[in-house]
């Protein structure tokens, strides 16, 4: 099945890759300007299962600091020299894209193609991760993956890695070359291998919880909880922010609730636990969420400042994470060295 996607879907698209993004992802406006602006719409977007299962298809992403992609905007053909290298790498034109990141503004990189190829709806994530490896071609161990990123100065680097670590390190290395942000894009898979080692349909998913995100925006929290299909863990005022000894890339948000509970969010580059009066209440792959109790806005863990008065909702995971335990393993908070933050 082919569907239509409208500019005015844009909005909604984007509140919904921001809600999957737990507080990391990066900030979507870059990419809802650029697409507002530059695309062709309405944009087509195909199932997996309404395409030969024999197409090529690859994933992008922007890959790095999306701070540094903030103040260093991307080009009109951003993928461009990445996509030209893997078809090279291949032999082969590869005329599919998906997500590879379904959290933040790389739900929103496809899109960037949608002119050139056809827009598949799945993804490998179904939330903000940190790690290319994290991807669930990888996850899967799906053999023949291919990444290419930017090495900067208009090089790219090509890695064929059997182990999804092998082309984390290599690629963030080259990533680091270029500058601490660039583009990646991943090749060597089908149409067909997305049935099974993907998750389908997310981009609709997306777009259905960001129509309820912005019709209940206003109401009140448990409303937009409800409508979400989100647990409301909790709202108060940000008392504090203390990084770990041991891991100065964690950090504990401490919120005193409304109903007089000491709630504490552990972030990384996302949102990884909350913790109700000491006792874990939701845990990755859980999507946790933070927003501004008054504004609504969708906070990103940077924006977890003191006063502020907040609320957290925790959205379920795909049910593609749970279905077997090596993938779970992987997003858990223990992926991130947090064993304790795990929930049984």
């Amino acid at each position: 099945m082919v569907s239509l996607l409208g500019r005015d879907d844009l909005t909604a698209l984007a509140r919904g890759y921001a809600l999957f993004g737990s507080g990391g992802g990066g900030s979507t406006t870059m990419l809802e300007l650029i697409l507002a602006g530059s695309a062709t719409w309405p944009l087509q977007v195909a199932a997996p299962e309404s395409l030969d299962p024999a197409t090529p298809c690859l994933g992008v992403a922007f890959v790095g600091s999306t701070i540094l992609l903030g103040e260093r905007m991307p080009g009109s053909e951003p993928f461009a020299p990445v996509l030209r290298a893997v078809e090279r790498w291949t032999g082969h034109e590869i005329p599919a894209v998906c997500s590879l990141e379904g959290g933040g503004m790389n739900g929103l990189a496809p899109l960037m193609l949608a002119d050139s190829h056809i827009v598949v709806d799945a993804d490998c994530t179904g939330r903000a991760v940190p790690g290319l490896d994290q991807m669930s071609l990888f996850v899967d161990g799906l053999p023949g993956i291919i990444v290419a990123c930017d090495t900067g100065g208009g090089g790219v680097a090509v890695v064929e890695a059997t182990r999804g670590i092998d082309a984390e390190r290599v690629a963030r290395a080259a990533i680091i070359q270029a500058g601490g942000a660039g583009c990646a894009v991943f090749a060597g898979f089908t149409v067909g291998d997305l049935r099974e080692h993907a998750i389908v349909g997310h981009l609709a998913h997306t777009l259905r919880v960001g129509r309820a995100f912005v019709a209940t925006s206003d109401r009140s929290l448990v409303e937009l909880a409800d409508a979400l299909g989100a647990q409301l863990v909790t709202e108060g005022r940000i008392l504090s922010t203390a990084s770990l000894v041991a891991d100065p890339s964690v950090s504990a948000v401490e919120i005193m609730g409304v109903d007089g509970g000491v709630h504490r969010v552990i972030t990384r580059s996302e949102t990884l636990a909350v913790l109700s009066d000491g006792r874990v209440v939701a845990a990755a792959p859980t999507v946790i969420v933070v927003v501004d109790a008054i504004s609504r806005d969708v906070l990103e863990v940077t924006e977890l400042t003191l006063a502020r008065h907040v609320a957290v909702l925790a959205i379920p995971a795909p049910s593609w994470w749970h279905a077997r335990p090596d993938r779970l393993r992987r997003v858990t908070p223990s992926a991130y060295g947090l064993d304790e933050l795990d929930v049984a």
